[in-house]
């Protein structure tokens, strides 16, 4: 059985904790075995007194649907107690928000890629506890595709930001724990940092192999399936490509008005990307790009995910869809996730050089190969903080 952080903190939780006004940064994935939320268990916990809650993007139970649109806090009458908008006028927590809590628990559900935003929530309330002395207690969660297969480029500090603030490969294969322990060795060394591991999970285990329960941790991450597709899809938020949001089926579907469906896979297909088919289709988006436009374009399929490479799969349909329509202009301008200069491509890619080997049509095992070196140097930065075999 794999017990998550939520499911052992009763027991491990350590003794100079006890009684202290806590708050609690959490989210709709933030469940128990039982499918409890955290928030309750915490709340009816005589070990600690729940004082403050905080939500990142999409609020903290999912209520934001698209990406970007931020949310406001509140003051829950119910329980009596503010829940503070960490991704609205502030993504870090102010000195007010921390003024009547002696500790913060943080309990968020990743999805294994450095694009996603609960990551970096963490990493300014850890920049923000440190600053105040407050002592901060991450509950650890599975990564859903695994902690064993890393892909993609490293961000590099001259393009961070809300999607990227420190070093990391796009395919981390680490857990929010782990993610935190390098945090603290690197860049928050005076914080006062507690984890609370997981019990039972190998670093080869999917989601699906856990015997956990799938609460989708944001509005467009409804399944393992997305997830596993989105180290590589979420690049489409910095172009002009839909990618599928406004469809049931988003980052697995992708395309646009003048893409034409069989002609782009038969390209695609001389990729030979393993793992991996491409399904030509047309779809209408609901909401986002092309809303209410009929777009041609596929949805991928992977049939051997242990094979299969979703950022590799992202940049070989972005060089098909380059070389096909030479005449698109593919990059979505500024803003994006709070940075006003710099290309969206660029910040998730982390660097600019992705963006310039697609324009120039550079062969895709040429473009692997320095990502590739990327990856393998983190590698051994790695290590140092994994915590499950």
């Amino acid at each position: 059985m794999i017990n998550s952080g939520i499911d052992r903190f009763e027991k491990i939780l350590p003794k100079r904790f006890y009684g202290l006004k806590a708050g609690l940064l959490i989210h709709p994935a933030s469940v128990n075995r039982k499918l409890i939320h955290t928030k309750d268990i915490l709340l009816k916990s005589k070990k600690i007194r729940i004082t403050a809650l905080f939500g990142p993007q999409h609020g903290i139970f999912g209520n934001t649907q698209d990406n970007m649109i931020e949310w406001e806090g509140f003051f829950d009458r119910k329980i009596g107690i503010p829940v503070y908008s960490l991704y609205g006028k502030t993504r870090k927590p102010t000195q007010e928000m921390l003024n009547n809590i002696d500790l913060l628990i943080i309990d968020l559900q990743d999805v294994g890629s450095r694009y996603y935003t609960f990551i970096w929530t963490m990493a300014l309330c850890m920049e923000a506890c440190e600053q105040k002395g407050i002592p901060v207690v991450v509950f650890d969660r599975v990564n859903p595709i695994g902690g064993h297969l890393n892909e993609g480029p490293l961000l590099k500090q001259e393009f961070k930001s809300f999607v990227g603030l420190h070093p990391l490969p796009v395919r981390h294969g680490m857990t929010i724990c782990e993610i935190a322990l390098y945090f603290k060795d690197k860049f928050y060394q005076k914080l006062d940092l507690t984890i609370i591991p997981l019990k039972g999970w190998k670093r080869s285990q999917w989601f699906d192999e856990t015997g956990l329960p799938w609460i989708m941790p944001s509005p467009n991450m409804p399944t393992i399936d997305t997830a596993t597709v989105y180290p590589g899809m979420c690049l489409f938020e910095g172009t002009i490509i839909s990618e599928g949001r406004g469809t049931t089926r988003p980052f697995e579907i992708f395309g646009a008005p003048f893409i034409q469906p069989e002609k782009l896979v038969r390209r695609l297909k001389d990729f030979n990307l393993k793992g991996v088919i491409f399904r030509p289709l047309y779809f209408t988006p609901t909401f986002n790009k092309f809303s209410g436009e009929l777009c041609g374009g596929a949805q991928i399929h992977v049939i051997e995910r242990e094979r299969f490479k979703p950022f590799k799969t992202s940049v070989a349909i972005l060089l098909a869809i380059r070389e096909l329509y030479p005449e698109v202009k593919l990059w979505r301008q500024p803003p994006y996730e709070y940075e006003f200069e710099k290309l969206p491509f660029d910040i998730l890619a982390g660097s600019e050089r992705l963006r310039k080997n697609i324009e120039n049509g550079n062969y895709l095992k040429d473009i692997e190969y320095w990502w590739k070196q990327e990856t393998k140097a983190f590698e051994k930065i790695r290590k140092q903080y994994l915590l499950y075999d």
